[in-house]
């Protein structure tokens, strides 16, 4: 992954003037940090996860007859489960800040937008109204992300 551990060290919010410069439409930019974003933490922990998956399930799994298919989607992937969660917190977060950054900087709607001009006005009561909508959309996501954990990674219960 010789892309990703060149473009990881680099926060999303750094890319911005970039984004700007190339893509037509702040909309376009935003959706490219926020894919950025999230996509990053998500690909090199799913890739670490996978990586770090024991050698002889893999072994165990072919002595029984499995083919590839039955190895990607029965052994690496539920193995590799809790990093792909751990990734996907990490991204959630980030995205959802780097998403409010961009459009403060740039866009005509959404929440960073709406920041931005409230706070130009003075408006402080609408900014910590918005804060707090933010706060809510991102803990019933966080709070989402964990019913699906808790719902797909159920048979670790007993071992940790």
């Amino acid at each position: 992954m010789p892309l990703l551990k060149l473009i990881g060290p680099v926060p999303a919010s750094a890319w911005i003037p970039c984004t700007f410069f190339i893509f037509p439409s702040t909309f376009h930019a935003s959706i490219f940090l926020v894919a950025l974003a999230s996509g990053i933490p998500v690909a090199i922990l799913t890739a670490a996860g996978v990586s770090q998956v024991n050698r002889s399930f893999y072994d165990v799994a072919r002595t029984l007859g499995a083919d590839n298919r039955f190895l990607i989607f029965k052994v690496a992937i539920p193995a590799s489960l809790p990093n792909v969660f751990v990734g996907l917190f990490m991204g959630l977060y980030y995205s959802f800040a780097v998403l409010v950054v961009a459009e403060m900087l740039g866009a005509k709607f959404g929440l960073g937008w709406y920041l931005q001009f409230n706070t130009a006005y003075s408006a402080y009561a609408n900014v910590y109204a918005a804060l707090i909508v933010m706060a809510l959309i991102c803990a019933g996501l966080v709070r989402l992300l964990f019913v699906v954990r808790d719902r797909l990674l159920g048979w670790q219960k007993g071992i940790l």
